[in-house]
């Protein structure tokens, strides 16, 4: 193990410290706070803002040798935190389900993640309206707390064919084609979207999906999130066949699903169309 593992924070302060900052900070202002649109087209309010002020001075003061990066920062100030891989660095999206939020609609959560050397080492996912706490470390497992009471998350335990699967898609980044066979012939069961990266990921590690589709996301969408599935025995990967990871500002897709058979049939499914055009060009 290396120094820097070895001074990791305590997994249960760093949770500890985003619940108590979520329901102090985020819901009494749960539908009561107006909102701006940001360049990216995205919303920003008030809470978003506080929930990052907070936590980075928090984070701060206890874990000094750990740089922060969040959701909220300058664009030119992230690329520069994520290309230094030398020290610790917290993973911080204040409020994930920001339009969910401002509507009054009860899915958003605080997410955030530990990266060293550019892969999530702690996550922790917290949902204040449902006071429920998703938290992984690194080969040690993943975790949800609720009313005081853990319990152990492992997808291993479902066994779902694909067809009777439940599906957590995000059809408007898509490309066009494949969200049109999604639409026209899904090979799940039945199909959600919760408007909440952050809480897709824990609800999926938890078992409260199946399979996942997302089109385009940031890295404080996806660092606890890949941490906390593959804790629980989940697999995951870009739409690509990429690795998941934590080094760039950049959007990547996401493909996952609870287990290792699962995620092969459901991939298989989403790559169908390229291998019937390279079956035909070989006739």
């Amino acid at each position: 193990m290396t120094t820097t593992e070895q001074s990791l924070p305590d997994l249960g302060a760093v949770a500890e410290l985003v619940r108590s900052t979520a329901r102090e900070e985020l819901l009494p202002r749960f539908n009561r706070v107006g909102h701006t649109v940001k360049a990216d087209g995205s919303i920003l309010t008030e809470a978003d803002l506080a929930v990052d002020r907070r936590l980075r001075r928090a984070l701060a003061s206890r874990w000094p040798h750990v740089d922060f990066l969040s959701e909220e920062m300058d664009s030119t100030v992230q690329r520069g935190l994520l290309a230094d891989q030398s020290r610790p660095l917290w993973c911080l999206d204040p409020l994930d389900g920001t339009s969910n939020f401002a509507a009054g609609l009860p899915l958003f959560a605080v997410s955030l993640a530990l990266l060293v050397g550019g892969q999530p080492h702690l996550a922790v996912t917290y949902d204040p309206v449902r006071d429920e706490c998703f938290s992984a470390a690194r080969d040690q497992g993943a975790w949800l707390h609720h009313g005081g009471v853990g319990q152990t998350l492992d997808t291993r335990r479902f066994d779902v064919p694909l067809a009777r699967s439940v599906a957590l898609v995000d059809l408007k980044r898509l490309p066009h084609d494949l969200a049109g066979r999604l639409v026209h012939r899904p090979p799940y069961g039945s199909q959600r979207n919760l408007g909440s990266c952050a809480l897709e990921w824990a609800w999926l590690a938890a078992g409260r999906g199946h399979v996942y589709l997302h089109g385009g996301q940031k890295v404080w969408d996806l660092a606890a999130g890949i941490l906390l599935l593959s804790e629980a025995g989940g697999q995951c990967e870009t739409l690509e066949g990429e690795t998941l990871c934590c080094r760039g500002t950049g959007t990547v897709s996401a493909v996952a699903a609870l287990d290792p058979d699962l995620f092969r049939a459901w991939r298989a499914w989403l790559h169908e169309p390229a291998a019937g055009k390279a079956r035909r060009s070989v006739s």
